[in-house]
């Protein structure tokens, strides 16, 4: 069994990853901000410091990099936007200088992105890996993200970039925020709701990282998206079925959203489709490659 480092531990899917790992029989150890007893054992490191806990990288075979500030987690002013790039890029770098000293490397570096990489647009094209990225703020930090983490294979050690969607799961992220709405009776569609919103289950993400710990095959970057494209409307249609309940209340306007969320509202008012053709081809088979079929499992826990 392997020895993994995993980052941003603490987030939604760091909490799954580490569970589901550790009950494979792997060694799982954290970086946290803060010193931590809990079931893992973790290290600190500060960012802003570069410090990193003297043995935390110690015979480590595989890191998992998903630290980050939330993307949506307050108002893009110019300091947040600073925090949002350095959070990523920054981290990353630690990790570098820290891992570059090494004599006994990583065998594999596994960087979280996304899909925002190809910038807030909605249009009819589907979207591939080898696109370049957008020219928006989501696009640039998904950019500097990426190239934070290309440095590491240039070290011997097999670097993945992996382009999240929304990640749908019952105990945080964007699906947790839609059902109350729902089950009220009141939830609606955002802006034209023609955007397209490229979603996966948090079981399959989870899955497919776990693949690319031990497939050594795969390297560079893939999406991680279903297979089925829908629309905002469509998702927000499906759900309310799903939970049995009307779907009458009028879209949000894209003004209102623009008022109250400035610039970050692009996240939710813009979407195109992503293609997943790739992780396919690699050997993925996914779980729940249908919203209807995802959000009945989800929504039955």
């Amino acid at each position: 069994m392997s020895k993994i480092l995993i980052t941003g531990a603490s987030g939604l899917i760091g909490k799954e990853l580490s569970n589901l790992l550790s009950t494979k029989g792997h060694e799982i150890i954290h970086l946290s901000r803060t010193k931590k007893n809990g079931k893992f054992k973790s290290f600190k490191w500060d960012i802003k410091k570069r410090y990193l806990e003297e043995g935390a990288l110690d015979e480590v075979d595989h890191i998992i990099h998903l630290a980050g500030a939330g993307i949506a987690d307050g108002k893009w002013t110019t300091e947040r936007k600073k925090e949002i790039i350095d959070s990523r890029v920054k981290s990353a770098e630690l990790l570098y200088n820290s891992i570059s000293k090494l004599d006994n490397k990583p065998k594999t570096f596994i960087s979280a992105s996304a899909i925002g990489y190809y910038g807030a647009v909605t249009s009819d094209k589907i979207f591939t890996e080898s696109d370049p990225p957008g020219n928006d703020f989501q696009a640039e930090v998904c950019r500097q993200w990426e190239d934070a983490a290309n440095p590491f294979s240039e070290l011997g050690i097999r670097t993945i970039k992996l382009r999240f969607g929304v990640v749908l799961s019952p105990k945080g992220g964007a699906l947790k925020k839609m059902i109350t709405p729902t089950k009220l009776g009141i939830g609606s569609g955002l802006g034209t709701g023609k955007q397209y919103m490229a979603w996966i289950h948090i079981s399959d993400l989870i899955s497919i990282i776990e693949m690319c710990l031990t497939d050594k095959s795969i390297r560079s970057v893939y999406n991680l998206v279903s297979p089925s494209h829908v629309t905002y409307n469509e998702f927000a249609k499906t759900l309310a079925k799903v939970l049995r309940k009307p779907f009458i209340a009028p879209n949000v306007p894209s003004f209102i959203l623009r008022l109250v969320f400035g610039e970050m509202s692009q996240i939710i008012l813009e979407g195109s489709r992503v293609s997943s053709r790739k992780i396919i081809d690699s050997g993925y088979k996914f779980k729940y490659p249908e919203l209807d079929k995802a959000l009945v499992n989800l929504l039955s826990k």
